[in-house]
């Protein structure tokens, strides 16, 4: 397992339930009195509520039933952003054996996939299960594809060319708020970097301004989103949390490019 920002251990959370319609009680077999009838109860029904219009894309990836050498199960958690409809992409470690291979096919626990919410108590967005990962041949990337499509969420666009030292990337991430007590946060955290160093298949990331747990990778944030967006609501993926140093110290993030891997995305998930 990958040291730094690459690690991945957490709770697992569900989704919210959503109200269906009311409906009115039927009538018993005994006869009524000679009474007009009452009019009847109005049926009401609750629309889904919206997905956060801020960076709806964003995924929290979480499992609770990750075997372990010697029998039992842990829990563990990553980050993503969804790619396609029933698509996101997150860190190729985050689906593993017991040997911390990273795997494709369907996964052998339950990762649950929540996208479209900044906190865990929005009523809106979605949750759905992992049934297929595809393991990237280049770097530490993979996409997972959903149970069900997501429909009115615009999916991230992916970087085509490479970025230029200097520019800035936006980071998000669901991972750890602590460097010693993990577990995923409970709120989406958001930070700035740039981009310092750039290699064949990942690139280097320096933050901007001091670091904090709440600014930039830790635990449980592997496949987080590094992104440009013009409106906080769409976005352009350039690369995705693979490792880093322990959080919240100084120190460049490793990031998984994905301009390298663009053209295998799109074959993977159209």
């Amino acid at each position: 397992m990958l040291a730094g920002a690459g690690l991945a251990f957490a709770h697992a959370v569900t989704g919210a339930t959503v109200a269906g319609p009311v409906l009115a009680a039927a009538a018993g077999g005994h006869s009524l009195p000679d009474t007009a009838a009452p009019a009847p109860a109005p049926v009401t029904t609750s629309a889904r509520p919206a997905p956060n219009p801020v960076l709806p894309f964003n995924a929290k990836l979480t499992s609770d039933d990750i075997p372990v050498p010697g029998g039992g199960v842990r829990s563990g958690a990553c980050s993503g952003a969804l790619v396609a409809p029933q698509w996101v992409v997150t860190a190729g470690h985050c689906f593993h054996d017991l040997k911390d291979a990273r795997i494709g096919g369907r996964p052998p626990y339950t990762m649950s996939v929540t996208v479209g919410r900044l906190k865990d108590t929005d009523p809106g967005g979605y949750t759905s299960e992992v049934v297929d990962v595809r393991q990237s041949p280049v770097n530490d990337l993979a996409v997972a594809k959903l149970a069900t499509p997501i429909d009115d969420i615009v999916p991230v666009a992916l970087a085509t060319s490479r970025p230029s030292i200097g520019k800035q990337l936006q980071f998000a991430g669901w991972g750890s708020l602590s460097a010693t007590v993990l577990g995923p946060s409970d709120h989406l955290k958001r930070g700035r970097f740039t981009v310092s160093g750039i290699g064949q298949a990942t690139l280097e990331a320096q933050p901007v301004g001091r670091r904090t747990v709440e600014n930039g990778p830790c635990p449980e944030d592997s496949g987080g989103p590094f992104f440009v967006s013009d409106d906080d609501r769409t976005a352009t993926l350039v690369a995705i949390v693979n490792t880093g140093p322990p959080c919240p110290q100084p120190g460049p993030e490793t990031i998984a490019r994905v301009d390298v891997v663009a053209d295998w995305i799109r074959e993977q998930t159209g």
